[in-house]
């Protein structure tokens, strides 16, 4: 068709389009043979979209939010297929602390969408997943791996308000605060317990800490622990913040370099997603306990720098060059994270940016049976538990950000 052609004839759908509109205003569609042979035309006509402003008015999409929903739950079916019943955890590459985020994602889904049906599995890992994995009370020589589960029990409690779960987090801070040393750049949590082989002072486990102290103190009945959870939040968040960890563009790098422990500096490594994430969670929690408006500021700040610095030319999420088991559960950590800010401090730009890489993620990184790769701007690589539960983050948040 040439130009002319094609011109003539979106003008002449145009004018049925017209045409149509009046029928269907006056209710008169279908009355009469022809009327119903021309109604036909305008709905084929509409699914082309040759007229924009009366398709959209006579058949507007489909909820987006319902959208996400669908591909949720099958998505989270697939998820439960890597499950292990009999240790609570999830087959491998998916590791210990990534079934944490795993029950994280089983609680989120829980709570938007009110289903019990997965509940079950976060009792059944409650009880198992110690004796599977050879620890007690979740406390391993990693400190952060057992301050994930922390969060994922504080999720569990918020949800279903069984005291044991909210106990067991008590219990987990309880042992990271005998980490917080001051020898060493003047304070912040270690990494590792084996301080021989791992004497590093890194983002996560510090913004870790920031996030399940603040989320304590907002979830304390008795005045003197909320006080104490509180003083421990903003203790925290003023070393952190003065660290260096945060740098000029406002993105957090991986840790500090010790080489002078007096005078601590950033030492450049890489920008993970999900140290840009968790910070947001806990300033956000922060925020809820103390209302500085200062905590809002600095998280818009390094939501912005993701949003501009961490994603595709398209606008996608991309972690930075990586490879290993653990990186495909960054990008989703983030995501979940940006929706507690936006509950906070809402912003435009986090739906659209939330909707953006659930849709990419269902377009171009969706494998065989609702399978989720680690690419979400495509193609797909492989499905597993850690990037099921990062890919179910998205879809999640996309459910919930309003």
């Amino acid at each position: 068709m040439v130009a002319g052609e094609e011109a003539s004839s979106k003008l002449d759908l145009e004018r049925l389009f017209n045409d149509m509109a009046k029928y269907a205003i006056n209710g008169t569609c279908g009355r009469r043979a022809f009327l119903v042979s021309l109604c036909i035309a305008f709905v084929t006509a509409s699914s082309i979209g040759a007229s924009s402003t009366i398709a959209q008015s006579a058949a507007p999409p489909a909820s987006k939010t319902s959208g996400y929903s669908e591909q949720a739950r099958y998505g989270t079916q697939t998820l439960q297929g890597w499950y292990v019943q009999g240790s609570g955890l999830y087959e491998k590459p998916t590791d210990w602390w990534n079934s944490a985020n795993a029950i994280t994602v089983l609680v989120d889904y829980s709570r938007v969408t009110g289903t019990t049906q997965y509940l079950s599995a976060v009792e059944n890992t409650f009880k198992k997943a110690n004796k599977a994995y050879g620890t007690t009370n979740f406390i391993n020589d990693s400190n952060d791996d057992e301050a994930w589960w922390a969060v994922a029990w504080i999720d569990a409690w918020d949800l279903t308000k069984k005291p044991a779960y909210l106990a067991m987090a008590q219990t987990i801070f309880a042992d990271m605060t005998t980490q917080w040393d001051t020898k060493t750049c003047g304070g912040g949590i270690w990494w590792s317990k084996d301080l021989k082989n791992s004497a590093y002072k890194n983002a996560v486990v510090n913004e870790l800490f920031l996030e399940i102290a603040a989320s304590l103190a907002n979830r304390s009945a008795d005045p003197k622990q909320r006080a104490e959870y509180l003083g421990w939040a903003q203790k925290e968040w003023r070393w952190f913040n003065a660290s260096g960890m945060i740098n000029p563009i406002n993105l957090i790098n991986d840790g500090l370099s010790a080489t002078n422990p007096n005078a601590c500096t950033s030492n450049n490594q890489t920008t993970w997603t999900y140290n840009q994430g968790v910070i947001l969670g806990g300033l956000a929690e922060l925020y809820d306990a103390d209302h500085d408006p200062a905590l809002l500021t600095k998280a818009q700040a390094i939501a912005a720098a993701v949003m501009k610095n961490l994603v595709t030319p398209n606008g996608i999420l991309e972690e930075p060059p990586a490879k290993g088991p653990d990186f495909p559960q960054f990008k989703g950590i983030f995501l979940r994270n940006l929706v507690r800010l936006n509950r906070v401090a809402p912003k435009p730009q986090y739906k659209a940016f939330v909707w953006s890489n659930a849709d990419s993620i269902l377009s171009k990184d969706q494998g065989a049976n609702h399978q989720f790769g680690a690419y979400w701007q495509g193609p797909f690589d492989s499905g597993d538990g850690t990037r099921q539960t990062a890919a179910l983050d998205a879809l999640i948040a996309a459910m919930e950000i309003q």
